[in-house]
Parts: structure tokens; sequence; C-alpha cells
């Protein structure tokens, strides 16, 4: 009994460290060769936690179907720190990244690919999570 509650434990405070993507909106379009903001956030949780970082990469799927996040990035955006912070009472703690679409992008249909980690727990232990949003680059 205890292992099935440990296990339950782990399960609610990796879920209650999941990050989600604010920007850009589901099926948004994209100007290649331009900057767009990437709104990466992530709600507070009762376990503690230390944000490791966060990579945006864009992948095309104009010709074949979008595969998953954890199977590919695409083009890297961004590689680097993750700070997500309150701006507004409504939304959780988040951090925009400005970043460039390349302008040698696929036209068509693109997904947004985030590879997220963080250390949680008091222990602690590594997370590791993939986030995508589909997008047009136009």
């Amino acid at each position: 009994m205890k292992s099935f509650f440990s296990i339950v434990l782990f399960v609610v405070a990796a879920i209650a460290q999941r990050a989600t993507i604010g920007l850009p909106a589901e099926n948004q379009q994209l100007n290649s060769g331009k900057e767009v903001i990437i709104q990466v956030q992530r709600p507070n949780s009762l376990s503690p936690s230390k944000e490791m970082g966060v990579a945006i990469g864009l992948s095309s799927c104009a010709s074949s179907p979008c595969r998953d996040a954890d199977e590919v990035l695409g083009t890297i955006l961004y590689n680097g720190p993750f700070n997500p912070v309150y701006h507004e009472q409504s939304l959780p703690p988040y951090e925009n990244f400005t970043v460039t679409v390349p302008a040698s992008a696929t036209l068509g249909k693109s997904q947004i690919n985030i590879a997220h980690a963080s250390l949680i727990g008091a222990g602690p232990s590594a997370f590791l999570e993939s986030l995508n949003q589909t997008v047009f680059v136009v």
C-alpha cells in the first residue's frame, strides 16, 4: 500500500510541474523571417522545484505528419535558462522568449516544440517533458 501511495504522490507531483505553451496560439500564423513571442507557462506547485531550462524548436510538417516533440525539436530557436515569474494575476508564472522564425523555414503547417527540464522534490528528481503547438508559417 505504501508503494502505491508513493507512486500516486509522484505522479501528482509530476503533473503539477507541467509547463504549457501560452503563445503562440494553436494554428496561429507566423511570418518567416520575423520575430515571434513564445510564452512558456509553468504553474506553481506544492513540491519544491528548480528550473533547469528550455529548448524551443520549429519543425515543419507541411509535407508529412507532425512528429512528437520528444522525437524531434526541429530548428533550435532558443536553448537556455527558464525563469517563469508572475506578470498578471489571471495567468500562471511564465517567461516570454522573443525568437526569429528562420527566413528559410518551410511554408505551411509547422510545430513549435519545447523541451522543458526541472528538478523536483526534496531528492531532487529530474523531470523532463516535451510540449508542442501547431502553427502555420506564412
